[in-house]
């Protein structure tokens, strides 16, 4: 399994399984991203979302599962469950989908278009911003290493996207920082607000550190929006 399917194949799995075409929403999405930082294992959340429709469609209920946080529960349970049987080195099952994020996941082309999309729009928000600040000065600096970035990726023999990745989110974090100490406090407790509100019928289910990254993931998510900065992780390439 490639390592940047991680957030396609959750959304795949839960389409199938549902067997209705949907969307995910940014709360799964959040979500999803929560379980990639935490550490589960690409195949104990696909495992996790198996077995909490499998529960599902073993008691027939009127109402369908319309998020995916109603597998939340039983992806955190597998993913405790593999945590305790773990004793030290990979399991097989492991080696062989980390052996599988070696090489590129996408061609040249993609990934410098891909870049070049980022670039551009990071150009375009800094030139929106017109007094000396932070975040001005962090976009400038995103742009000149996204540049260089390109740069490499024209004259490179091969493209190692691991590598990449270390940098775009080194990027991403750097401009994340700069970005939450400059937005307005007044907009930052009304996105505040919206979020909790937004996840108040799913916290009680959720553990509290699972709430907290959901919580940040897409406050940071809606911030970002906002303020017209891009994702440049390349999980977000084809979504």
């Amino acid at each position: 399994m490639n390592y940047f399917n991680y957030f396609t194949e959750i959304e795949d799995t839960f389409v199938r399984r549902r067997a209705k075409h949907l969307m995910l929403s940014s709360i799964d999405w959040a979500l999803i991203e929560s379980w990639k930082e935490m550490g589960v294992p690409l195949h104990i959340a696909l495992r996790g979302i198996e077995k909490a429709f499998d529960s599902w469609e073993s008691k027939p209920r009127k109402r369908s599962i319309k998020t995916l946080l109603y597998c939340q529960e039983e992806v955190e349970a597998q993913y405790a469950e593999w945590l305790e049987t773990r004793v030290g080195a990979e399991s097989a099952e492991e080696k062989t989908e980390t052996a599988s994020t070696n090489g590129a996941a996408f061609s040249r082309e993609t990934i410098l278009e891909h870049v070049r999309q980022a670039l551009a729009r990071i150009q375009t928000t800094a030139g929106q911003i017109s007094a000396k600040s932070e975040i001005k000065e962090a976009l400038k600096r995103a742009a000149s290493l996204l540049q260089d970035l390109e740069s490499e990726l024209v004259q490179a023999t091969s493209v190692d996207s691991q590598k990449l990745e270390v940098s775009l989110t080194g990027i991403e974090r750097m401009l994340s920082e700069a970005l939450r100490n400059w937005a307005p406090q007044e907009q930052q407790e009304t996105l505040t607000a919206e979020i909790k509100k937004q996840l108040k019928p799913y916290r009680s289910h959720m553990e509290e550190s699972v709430y907290n990254q959901t919580f940040d993931n897409l406050f940071m998510t809606r911030l970002r929006e906002r303020f017209g900065i891009p994702r440049l992780s390349l999980f977000y390439l084809g979504l």
